[in-house]
């Protein structure tokens, strides 16, 4: 099983998604970099976080035109497995994948630090090894994480359970100072109508070790591993 690291220029979590597929799940991992324009003998496609081009425009918004992103498009439709990771969640919406919008956080500052998750669905490839009302602990580093969608949309996720993570308190409250950004609905994390594609702002990569605070982010790459058949 190969997992394809995503580099564009200003991503700075690429060498931390690789570890936790090498060190974490024990897969095989390689950097893509963003003018490649081939995606053949990968299994899974990880958009990691950063600042892919500086986030000039807005963030994702020129990502979303590398050459590479053509051929995560086609591997997403075609039922590949794909996660996009803060930075990379932002550019899954600006490429059409996902549904929705990011703004500027709530209280217009940078935010990074762990929050909880409560987990609304556990039958996707990227949480069979969570449980529908889990809580977990993962950190966020974002700026502009502010999801937003109209209600038409809104009702669609919450209708089909595309609604993946929601921010929390740690007894699985959400709403209030639990939201770090003012996501509508205290979305945390959302999926596309086949499931197969992820986009979540807090980072699993960052928390799959207990010594340095959690190893609640592994369950989602073990997920990930299971579902392609290697669990």
């Amino acid at each position: 099983m190969k997992f394809a690291i995503v580099t564009f220029p200003g991503s700075n979590c690429d060498y931390d998604c690789y570890r936790a597929v090498i060190d974490g799940i024990g897969c095989r991992a390689e950097y893509v970099w963003h003018r490649r324009d081939r995606l053949e003998g990968f299994d899974c496609v990880v958009l990691p976080g950063g600042f892919s081009y500086g986030d000039y425009l807005r963030t994702g918004a020129i990502a979303r035109f590398s050459p590479i992103m053509r051929r995560v498009i086609e591997f997403a439709e075609g039922g590949g497995a794909v996660i996009g990771i803060c930075n990379g969640f932002q550019i899954l919406l600006e490429c059409g994948l996902l549904p929705g919008a990011m703004m500027v956080n709530r209280d217009l500052r940078f935010v990074c630090r762990s929050v909880h998750l409560r987990v609304e669905n556990d039958r996707l490839p990227f949480t069979g090894k969570l449980s529908r009302g889990q809580v977990i602990s993962i950190p966020v580093a974002h700026k502009e994480g502010n999801y937003y969608a109209d209600q038409k949309t809104l009702s669609e996720l919450n209708g089909n359970g595309r609604v993946v993570f929601r921010y929390c308190d740690r007894r699985g409250v959400a709403g209030g100072e639990a939201n770090p950004n003012g996501s509508l609905e205290d979305i945390a994390g959302i999926c596309n109508r086949e499931g197969n594609v992820l986009g979540m702002m807090p980072h699993p990569e960052r928390a799959v070790e207990k010594l340095l605070g959690s190893g609640d982010g592994l369950a989602i790459f073990r997920s990930i591993k299971e579902h392609l058949g290697a669990g």
